[in-house]
């Protein structure tokens, strides 16, 4: 694995311990559709899925996590929610809804991780 991929990893791990405690079941990690993409983590907020793309960044001179989705990037995103309620059943009651957790690592000190809700 290289450094790149085990930051993104770490990353990931507190997004997922973030959305735990926010009450969300993860109910998968990197889910992968074909050649459309990945999602990062697919959880259960009540009778809502929740796609949750993650972004981590070391502190310094790179764009804050959260300036990382795009449009472009947003539109892939519900193309991939839309993969995964198909594989899966059809969406909950609830609905589908994307987050966004950036996540960022100071030269110094704990990371910061932030949750924003409805991204997409």
């Amino acid at each position: 694995m290289n450094a790149r991929s085990a930051l993104g990893k770490y990353g990931e791990t507190l997004a997922a311990r973030r959305l735990a405690e926010a009450g969300m079941t993860v109910l998968e990690r990197n889910w992968r559709c074909g050649r459309t993409g990945e999602i990062d983590i697919v959880a259960r907020h009540g009778d809502v899925l929740v796609v949750c793309e993650v972004k981590t960044r070391r502190g310094g001179d790179f764009e804050h996590p959260m300036a990382a989705v795009t449009p472009e990037k947003a539109q892939r995103l519900r193309v991939l929610a839309a993969c995964w309620t198909q594989a899966h059943g059809g969406a909950p009651p609830g609905g589908v809804r994307i987050d966004l957790v950036g996540v960022l690592l100071p030269r110094r000190g704990a990371p910061v991780v932030e949750h924003v809700r409805g991204v997409a």
